[in-house]
């Protein structure tokens, strides 16, 4: 099993989460994160005054899958989450050990 981690833009969840239901992922943590890569944040003035917004917000969605869908699940929040534009985010590919189901106490992939 492989978990994704993928940090995107907000407004490409809905595209992110549409990708990923086509190909068959079933479920998915959505949470809202603050953050910056390269771009460094960037500065805004507000009342006058010129400040400097370091963290982004951003979307952290995390997805926990059998192996067999790694590459489609990637090449679909890839896809997605795209713009071409500097601050499009990153994703990450872990191992997972192991995974149980509270409610039923199943375990590995059909915890999934």
């Amino acid at each position: 099993m492989k978990k994704i981690e993928a940090i995107i833009k907000p407004f490409k969840l809905e595209e992110v989460k549409d990708a990923l239901a086509e190909i068959g992922v079933e479920g998915m943590t959505v949470t809202e994160v603050k953050g910056f890569g390269r771009q460094k944040g960037h500065t805004e003035i507000y009342r006058g005054s010129e400040y400097t917004v370091d963290f982004l917000p951003k979307i952290k969605v995390e997805v926990v899958l059998a192996d067999a869908l790694l590459d489609s699940a990637v090449a679909a929040i890839v896809k997605g989450a795209k713009t071409g534009k500097i601050g499009d985010g990153k994703v990450f590919v872990t191992n997972v050990d192991e995974a149980i189901r509270i409610r039923t106490e199943e375990t590995g992939e059909k915890a999934c």
